[in-house]
């Protein structure tokens, strides 16, 4: 599903983060900035940081590092954050809402264009400059505003159903909030963000 379908998810997981920390460092006019300083800095191995970033390509310049804008836009592409990604929301609760409300305000190429609930209480009000459609229109809009990634945010119950009425839509890419496991076919790629278990694991170093 992806141009580097080959690589591991945890290198891919960590582009973000180098990305992120290079937008931090070109906001305070730092042109250059080497892995070992990104490794101080992001608390990561340097040589990781290396490896990681030559599987896409040769980015350091000997003596000096990383160009911090030429690195940032080369991650922007590898990503595919140089065009817009239109988001269908699914689940219009406290979670979805405010989800919503937090992307509308942020300045990235990640959009949530669309919003559907399964309760019919839920369908037409506003969050935002959005109003919440019925999950039958799901594969109208989801064609219509060319949406290839999808948030769930609705029960346990009920995630797998909406998850397959996703995929069905034509949705590649998942991001499951639902504290469920979904199945997905091959070809559609699904990411857990379960808040419970990371406060479980922190729980740890207490």
């Amino acid at each position: 599903m992806t141009k580097f379908h080959k690589i591991p998810d945890v290198v891919i997981k960590r582009l973000p983060i180098y990305l992120r920390y290079l937008q931090q460092l070109m906001e305070r006019d730092i042109d250059t900035v080497s892995s070992q300083q990104m490794g101080e800095d992001l608390n990561l191995n340097p040589a990781q940081i290396r490896k990681d970033l030559s599987i896409f390509g040769d980015f350091g310049v000997k003596g000096m590092g990383y160009r911090v804008t030429d690195l940032a836009e080369k991650l922007i592409s590898i990503l595919g954050l140089d065009k817009q990604i239109n988001i269908a929301l699914v689940g219009v609760g406290n979670l979805g809402a405010a989800l919503c409300q937090y992307n509308r305000y942020q300045n990235t190429s990640t959009k949530i264009v669309a919003l559907f609930d399964g309760h019919p209480a839920k369908v037409g009000q506003k969050i935002g400059n959005l109003v919440v459609y019925p999950m039958e229109d799901l594969p109208k809009v989801v064609k219509e505003l060319n949406i290839k990634m999808a948030i769930i945010t609705v029960p346990a119950q009920a995630a797998q159903g909406v998850a397959d009425q996703l995929i069905d839509s034509g949705i590649k890419v998942i991001l499951n909030f639902a504290p469920a496991l979904i199945q997905a076919p091959p070809g559609v790629k699904v990411q857990n963000a379960d808040v419970t278990t990371e406060l479980q694991s922190l729980a740890y170093y207490l």
